[in-house]
């Protein structure tokens, strides 16, 4: 739940400032982290790591995507469009899957530095 947060902060607030870029980089970096964390402080399996941070990441997009309707809905009363709607699945269905792959190939990665026990 705590990436999902920094995911949908980083997102709302650095938008606000017009910094894609800037959020981009934190993003990763949390992204990493996340995937660090997962792996190494608590010891999950690669499976799990892959499936706990992609789901961090679609909670964070769909926050995200429910916070563009809310702005929608501010921005232009009466003239919400059904398209922003569909962002509710979309967005979180878009980024879990590639997050999902990603944290999955970079937990296997990481596995050669954690010793067996």
């Amino acid at each position: 739940m705590l990436f999902a947060f920094v995911y949908l902060a980083v997102g709302i607030t650095f938008a606000e400032l017009g910094w894609r870029l800037p959020a981009w980089f934190v993003s990763a970096v949390a992204f990493a982290v996340h995937i660090w964390y997962e792996h190494f402080r608590l010891r999950n399996s690669r499976r799990r790591t892959a499936l706990h941070v992609s789901a961090a990441a679609a909670l964070g997009a769909f926050g995200l995507a429910v916070a563009a309707n809310i702005h929608e809905l501010w921005a232009n009363p009466g003239n919400h469009r059904s398209l922003l709607l569909l962002a509710l699945v979309l967005w979180p269905i878009l980024t879990a899957v590639p997050a999902f792959v990603v944290a999955l190939a970079a937990a296997a990665g990481l596995a050669r530095w954690r010793p067996s026990v």
